[in-house]
């Protein structure tokens, strides 16, 4: 579960821009939240029956500021190319904060600041340009 601050941005980060579809939505008018549940592309057909495995989104309805242990630590997918992958992000606006030098890993921020970790699914892709030479940017 990930608490989030803008429902819109961050359906648009993790959806739009990481891939992962809406299984489910539940709204609490009497609690004041929205419950999103969302999975990766290859998890739709197990999620929906299963209920797993699921990201939690719970949007709270009154503002509230999350600092870091509040919302979550890190979120970590695996990948089919993490150079495309990471490139994608980059077209979309995602600052790539931990280049993917290694062609193995890279982090990535979500609108609220909660780390994602992207690995390469199997073995290490080559190291290349322009990856290779990229340094961090802020925190990941």
């Amino acid at each position: 579960m990930i608490r989030v601050a803008d429902l819109d941005d961050s359906l648009k980060f993790y959806c739009d821009c990481l891939g992962l579809t809406e299984i489910r939505r539940f709204e609490s008018e009497e609690g004041r939240f929205t419950l999103i549940y969302l999975a990766a592309p290859e998890d739709k057909d197990n999620a929906t029956t299963n209920d797993a495995p699921l990201l939690e989104l719970t949007y709270n309805w009154d503002p509230e500021v999350y600092g870091g242990g509040r919302n979550f630590g890190h979120l970590a997918y695996e990948v089919d190319n993490i150079y495309d992958i990471c490139q994608q992000l980059m077209d979309k606006g995602i600052t790539i904060n931990r280049p993917p030098r290694d062609g193995w890993m890279a982090f990535i921020r979500s609108p609220d600041n909660v780390s994602i970790e992207l690995l390469q699914r199997g073995d290490r892709l080559p190291v290349q340009e322009p990856w290779s030479s990229m340094q961090n940017i802020g925190e990941w």
